[in-house]
């Protein structure tokens, strides 16, 4: 084979919903093509994909998997990627350098609403994409319903390329609408020729003539010879197929078996005819695939190795990549083909290549790294956390690790985040979900043996005033050498929600010396941070309007002292109430479920704003609407759990609103001290 030569070259990702069988496919076509002796068993943790320990403790792939085989003179590289929408971060990122993606999912026409946001972000992405149709054996509905379920939730017309041959409801074989060829599967060997069954002509010819007229739609040639009842040449037929499919104008559809090898050699042989070749990417990209000239390369994904080394996957959109070569100023410590958790050492990779680099320190995942002129290519943006724990470590001596640590979890998978809150002081790790957070924990644990303690963040409560209310605070302290004393009279003002905090002054004669003010001030802001009720203090104005001093045991310090104690004389007596962040929400769901989601909403405290129709997404709607932070942490869950798995939202903090005297009652029992300062 012509290793030089891009039009050699297929990268291929397979995706699909979670369960669809994505890891037993890429075993079934590793077999069929002679890439291993064996076919591995999800169940036998055993698999090329799925290689990590996260993975095959849940049995379910958990981040992108490399593999790798030859079939009639190409080279396909095929990238196992996620189907938990928790991980389609994952997804997104490898999609990215894919030339072409299958999406594997099951024939349930009731489960076809899940390929929706995958297929939305292929089609916004233009990534060419077929459909292969899993585990056929367990077909129940009748083929051409789910065909026309898979059809609602497609932009992109649907093309089947076969037809099922079905015997006592079991699908025994397929006919091949391109060679109208009728096949019956055989375990254990490729699928051979038979008589196209008489019962099934009609259908056939029915079905090929929908598949010819779907093509048509873009090739006024192939049109006119239908109008005039002409039968099109295969070569001519399969010249669209792969012209529309590289273009992303048709989703052809295949399927079958992949626990029985059956299906699996015919979606290889149409790749292989109809797989666009990597340049057709490039160019859409904006890219002259060549091997000459600057290298400009992408990276798709970022692993941590056992042993501590970093693996950069990476496509190579241009030019020639060799060991030692510098990519924006980062040295390539060597290049490797992958094969699930194996690495082949290689010399160089060429364009259209998808390949693992060694130690590039600072190149984050979606990053665009060239040997010559700077190139930034598109990458996809990162997902907005909806899932949160708090965490720390058992071992309170691993505290100066974590940040490293969790550092390295976040280069490995850009969708979680961190970070120390201001108010609680809790490390609060962010995800897509309880089962990415818990993945996410494992690697702590298992890559820098960093065993967490984990429990539900607190609310971020806050506190502020009803009514004003003027107060005295003195401080006086002997100790037989100077003294300390302090003298203020304050009066505490409540300000509008949202103004946070203002002092001001009005002394006149000097009553209070001007550099002892900043102590007062100083001393009204520290008891702020922990109110009458236990929390923070916000919307609250106070004025320093009166005080004495005495001239040698003064200080800034004792002026300090008799702010705090004015303050906790005065703020008890101004009504504390009880404030609780409120988000803006914005939930997209598919309408079906639209009742549902206002029904959610509703049930947790919101306030809903509204609801219209999703930009750009069919049949989705996008309902606004105000949520309390305290009623948010399980929101994602119910929420997919109510649209199949597709449900999604965006949220940002808006404004604090006051807790409901039943609530408050029950939070100040658990949280606040109530009894104000200790």
């Amino acid at each position: 084979m012509n290793r030089n030569s891009i039009e050699n070259t297929r990268n291929v990702a397979i995706v699909g919903p979670y369960s669809s069988g994505k890891t037993t496919l890429l075993e079934s076509l590793l077999f069929v093509t002679g890439a291993v002796d064996r076919k591995g068993k999800i169940s036998d943790r055993n698999t090329v994909g799925d290689s990590s320990t996260e993975a095959r403790d849940r049995q379910m792939s958990v981040e992108v998997s490399v593999a790798h085989t030859n079939y009639q003179d190409l080279h396909f590289t095929f990238l196992d990627c996620p189907g938990s929408i928790e991980f389609a971060s994952e997804t997104y990122n490898a999609l990215v350098g894919a030339g072409t993606a299958i999406i594997v999912c099951e024939p349930t026409v009731d489960r076809a609403l899940t390929l929706a946001p995958l297929l939305k972000f292929l089609d916004d992405w233009e990534i060419p994409h077929l459909i292969f149709i899993n585990k056929m054996d367990r077909c129940n509905d009748n083929f051409p319903e789910v065909l026309q379920a898979l059809k609602s939730v497609s932009s992109r017309p649907l093309v089947p390329q076969q037809y099922p041959i079905r015997a006592n409801r079991e699908t025994i074989g397929f006919i091949d609408l391109l060679s109208e060829q009728a096949f019956h599967y055989h375990p254990d060997s490729p699928a051979d020729a038979v008589p196209l069954p008489d019962h099934l002509k009609d259908e056939e010819r029915a079905a090929r003539q929908e598949m010819l007229e779907a093509i048509a739609e873009f090739d006024d040639h192939l049109l006119e010879e239908l109008l005039e009842d002409i039968e099109p040449p295969r070569e001519e037929v399969l010249k669209d197929l792969k012209e529309e499919l590289g273009a992303d104008q048709i989703v052809p559809v295949f399927f079958g078996m992949a626990d029985k090898d059956y299906g699996t050699r015919h979606l290889l042989a149409a790749l292989a005819e109809e797989a666009p070749a990597p340049d057709i990417t490039a160019n859409r990209r904006g890219l002259t695939p060549t091997a000459d000239g600057d290298t400009v390369v992408q990276i798709l994904k970022t692993y941590f190795t056992q042993q501590g080394g970093r693996l950069s996957l990476a496509r190579v959109w241009q030019g020639t990549l060799t060991d030692g070569m510098s990519l924006d100023g980062v040295r390539v410590g060597g290049v490797y083909r992958l094969m699930g958790s194996q690495q082949q050492p290689l010399q160089q990779a060429q364009v259209g290549e998808i390949v693992a680099l060694g130690r590039l320190e600072g190149i984050a995942t979606g990053d665009t790294i060239s040997s010559g002129k700077k190139v930034t290519l598109p990458k996809v943006d990162k997902l907005a956390p909806v899932f949160a724990l708090a965490i720390a470590p058992e071992n309170r001596k691993d505290e100066v690790k974590l940040s490293g640590a969790l550092g390295k979890l976040i280069e490995e998978d850009p969708s979680l985040y961190w970070e120390q809150h201001g108010d609680t002081k809790e490390v609060i790790l962010w995800g897509q979900g309880e089962i990415h957070l818990q993945v996410a924990l494992d690697r702590l644990r298992r890559k820098y043996n960093l065993p967490m303690t984990t429990h539900l963040p607190q609310v971020p409560y806050k506190e502020t005033i009803r009514q004003s209310a003027k107060s005295h605070g003195r401080y006086k302290h002997q100790t037989g050498g100077h003294g300390a004393f302090g003298d203020v009279h304050l009066e505490i003002k409540p300000l509008p929600r949202g103004e946070g905090f203002h002092f001001h002054e009005t002394i006149v004669g000097g009553v209070v010396p001007r550099q002892y003010i900043p102590g007062v001030e100083t001393g009204v802001r520290e008891f702020l941070a922990h109110g009458p009720l236990g929390f923070p203090v916000v919307d609250v104005d106070v004025t320093l309007t009166d005080g004495s001093y005495h001239s040698v045991d003064s200080s800034e310090q004792a002026f300090k002292q008799a702010a705090r104690l004015a303050m906790t004389e005065g703020l008890p007596k101004c009504q504390p109430v009880l404030l609780e962040p409120i988000l803006s929400v914005a939930v997209c769901a598919p309408s079906e479920y639209t009742s549902k989601v206002l029904q959610l909403v509703s049930g947790k405290r919101g306030q809903i704003l509204g609801y219209e129709g999703l930009e750009d997404w069919k049949s989705w709607d996008r309902v606004t609407a105000y949520l309390p932070r305290a009623e948010m942490h399980d929101f994602i869950v119910e929420l997919r759990s109510l649209t199949m798995g597709v449900g999604f939202f965006q949220w940002q903090d808006d404004h604090l609103q006051e807790v409901p005297d039943k609530l408050r009652d029950n939070v100040l029992a658990t949280r606040g001290n109530g009894n104000g300062h200790k």
